[in-house]
């Protein structure tokens, strides 16, 4: 019947020019062409196809039979899979391109993995050769395909191992083979005109390379072509951890980031100046709508990470740029990989932080480096990584990486650092670890040799005097704030031990009753009033579990502003009896500060 119904449509249709066939002349010829094909009657549709007097009937209306002959090729097993792949081929070669691409693209959209990889291994040849027909006014097609592609690439999981990269379990690794084939032939083209562009303008100085050299048309095709670099960069290239060929020696991921860093130099945009040029020079191009971003800011910061921490495209890189150079010009992109909440994009912000830092000599970086805004940004976002990422690993290669850029600093910028962190950081536990720095630089100023300007003297005290203070005074939280109190109380101590006070080298002698007035006498008042009332709650608790009060009982407990998990009667006594010992240790400290006062001011 179906086959009956496509004859009948043929043989009257072979009697008219191509614009007198009627909208259910296409209706007919598509659904009883389908079903030919769906009912297993493809060497009879071959044989139409193929035949001399109907080319001009295939040429209109042959692409809408794209979608039965794409499903018989999925299949791959159908015993009519040679003559569905001959018509296929044919359509290709006869039907009009633009038709083709957007019958070819429909067919590209699917949802699961295994699909969406068996389709752009299937489709994406055919598209290269239909967007090849086009010539070269093929720009916007080409954007549009290659668009599509990287929707259907971005649904696949990515591997998280290299077992699984290996094994290519989710097939990925297989469409970024077949997307760099696609694109190939289209970057060699743009190139080729580049490479004409160029020595026409070279031969006429008076006439700029894009009037004279290359056509609008091209200059379109390489935008296109950077849009598809640019995406890809940022997925899949920035979502995976590439293997390093020490571990994996065949990686299709990590040759995909190598032909797309080559097809950006191919194409004429320079992956040095990608990585060095700061956003706002770069060159407006045509074919990007105004709300478009020309260089996505997290493309630029997967290209870094890629050329520093990979070392893909080293070779392109000149060799005069030093390393206070690269760090500043990379710290746009360690500051947004840090400030990203996806785990990956985090340890890769860490890993290129870590690369530019390492080739800094120490204690070499200016202070006037602190003025750039991004070297501040940077701090506040590892503060941020250190201390509530949930990644154990992470928060330990960024407290690394943080002591890591406080030791390329010198003295000066050190001195500012700490200012800025202690005004700014708001956490206890980093800024007990400035603290510590602060006293390891004191300590290091005060050996024979090594005074400086910086901590020891008068600007010693300005800096001391964000140390020994309280946040709220007597009522401060003092388990909230207990690692930056007891660094505050070491370093003291150290201080009085090691600073004689006929010789007062880091003003703390002058500074003592300030600092006994504002930080001493509060602490004392707050550890006694602390003390006073998580007694009572312990007496408190202690008296309900002995009135017979069920062990399974729960009590809400808060610590500052936080509100902590609900806890057993029991475990609640044993942190009672936590807090208090925390207590007593500020007191001891403090007990024995006094008492070295008394000491050395008595000699």
């Amino acid at each position: 019947m179906a086959l009956d119904q496509f004859c009948d449509v043929v043989q009257r249709c072979q009697a008219l020019q191509a614009d007198s066939y009627t909208t259910e002349d296409h209706d007919v010829f598509m659904i009883a062409g389908r079903s030919c094909i769906e009912e297993g009657h493809s060497a009879q549709m071959l044989s139409i196809v193929l035949d001399d007097t109907n080319q001009e009937l295939v040429r209109c209306m042959g692409w809408n039979l794209l979608p039965p002959l794409v499903q018989v090729l999925l299949k791959k097993d159908d015993k009519n899979l040679p003559h569905c792949l001959a018509i296929f081929n044919h359509l290709l070669e006869t039907c009009r391109p633009k038709e083709l691409l957007i019958g070819l693209l429909e067919q590209l959209e699917q949802e699961e993995p295994v699909a969406i990889a068996e389709s752009l291994h299937l489709l994406l040849k055919p598209l290269q050769r239909v967007l090849l027909r086009l010539g070269s006014r093929k720009a916007s097609s080409l954007g549009m395909a290659l668009s599509s592609a990287l929707e259907q690439v971005a649904k696949l999981p990515v591997p998280h191992t290299k077992e699984q990269e290996e094994d290519d379990i989710f097939l990925l690794g297989r469409c970024c083979s077949d997307l760099t084939a696609f694109v190939k032939p289209f970057v060699q083209e743009a190139e080729r005109e580049l490479c004409k562009g160029d020595s026409k303008a070279s031969a006429s100085s008076k006439k700029s390379a894009k009037l004279d050299g290359v056509s609008l048309d091209q200059e379109e095709l390489r935008t296109e072509l950077l849009k598809f670099c640019m995406s890809t960069l940022c997925r899949p290239l920035l979502e995976v951890q590439l293997n390093d060929p020490d571990a994996l020696a065949l990686s299709p991921l990590r040759d995909l980031a190598t032909d797309i860093l080559n097809n950006l130099n191919a194409i004429g945009e320079s992956t040095t100046s990608l990585v060095y040029q700061p956003l706002s020079k770069r060159k407006e191009a045509a074919g990007f709508l105004e709300e478009e971003v020309r260089y996505p800011k997290e493309s630029l910061a997967s290209l870094a990470h890629l050329v520093f921490v990979h070392h893909l495209a080293a070779d392109t890189f000149p060799c005069v740029f030093n390393p206070v150079f690269c760090l500043r010009c990379n710290m746009d992109h360690v500051s947004l990989l840090l400030s990203r909440s996806a785990d990956l994009k985090i340890q890769k912000g860490l890993e290129l932080y870590e690369k530019c830092l390492v080739r800094v000599e120490d204690n070499s970086l200016p202070s006037e480096l602190l003025q750039m805004k991004t070297f501040l940004t940077v701090p506040q976002n590892l503060t941020k990584v250190m201390t509530i990422c949930p990644r154990h690993d992470l928060r330990r290669k960024g407290l690394k990486v943080f002591q890591l850029s406080i030791d390329k600093f010198n003295l000066e910028a050190k001195y500012n650092f700490f200012k800025f962190m202690l005004k700014t950081s708001h956490h206890s536990g980093v800024e007990g670890y400035i603290i510590k720095n602060i006293r390891s630089q004191i300590d290091l100023a005060l050996r024979p040799g090594n005074a400086n300007i910086w901590f020891e003297g008068f600007r010693l005290p300005p800096l001391l005097q964000l140390v020994f203070t309280l946040a709220d005074g007597p009522e401060t939280d003092l388990l909230q704030y207990l690692d930056r109190i007891m660094e505050a109380l070491n370093l003291l101590r150290y201080l009085i031990i090691r600073d004689k006070v006929t010789e007062n080298k880091t003003g703390i002698w002058t500074a003592l009753y300030k600092i006994e007035d504002v930080f001493l006498k509060p602490l004392r008042v707050g550890i006694n009033m602390s003390r006073a009332h998580y007694e009572r709650e312990l007496s408190t608790t202690t008296t309900e579990n002995k009135n017979n009060v069920k062990e399974t009982s729960v009590i809400s407990v808060s610590v500052g502003d936080e509100k902590l998990p609900s806890m057993t009667s029991e475990s609640q006594i044993q942190a009672l009896h936590s807090a208090l010992h925390t207590f007593d240790m500020m007191e001891s400290v403090l007990v024995r500060i006094e008492e070295l006062t008394e000491v050395k001011s008595s000699i």
